[in-house]
């Protein structure tokens, strides 16, 4: 009986020992449940922080853009801007040239290959020749 005796101690120490056991994990959750929610809190305080700086920041931007919209002078930009109005004035005279050549090539090729007046192309459309036709010289 001896053995029997020696299980029931082995049992009884191990009932009192798991109790101690499951009262020190429940202290250790809780604290590290305490210190989770001081994270939180320090994580909520930044984000607040954060929040506040990005609308200052987005505030100084406005300022920047209303002062900058305001400045009219600025040095080289007229010269620029009548720069831009020159190009897009050549950009509409090199369009009228084009649709004026292009016009003055089919009345070229009507006359002297006698094919039949199409409308006006596209820019950058090749024509379609008859198979006798050559194109002409392109310069």
């Amino acid at each position: 009986m001896h053995k029997k005796e020696s299980k029931h101690e082995h049992n009884a120490a191990h009932t009192q020992h798991a109790p101690q056991a499951g009262h020190q994990l429940e202290e250790r959750l809780i604290d590290n449940l305490v210190q989770l929610q001081r994270v939180h809190t320090d994580l909520a305080d930044k984000f607040d922080k954060l929040s506040k700086q990005i609308a200052d920041l987005v505030g100084l931007f406005e300022i920047s853009a209303r002062a900058f919209a305001k400045q009219v002078n600025i040095p080289g930009a007229e010269k620029d801007r009548e720069f831009l109005d020159k190009i897009d004035k050549l950009l509409e005279q090199n369009k009228t040239i084009a649709k004026g050549l292009t016009l003055v090539e089919e009345k070229m090729r009507e006359r002297l290959y006698g094919t039949p007046t199409t409308p006006t192309r596209a820019l950058g459309s090749r024509p379609q020749y008859a198979p006798d036709a050559r194109p002409l010289p392109r310069i």
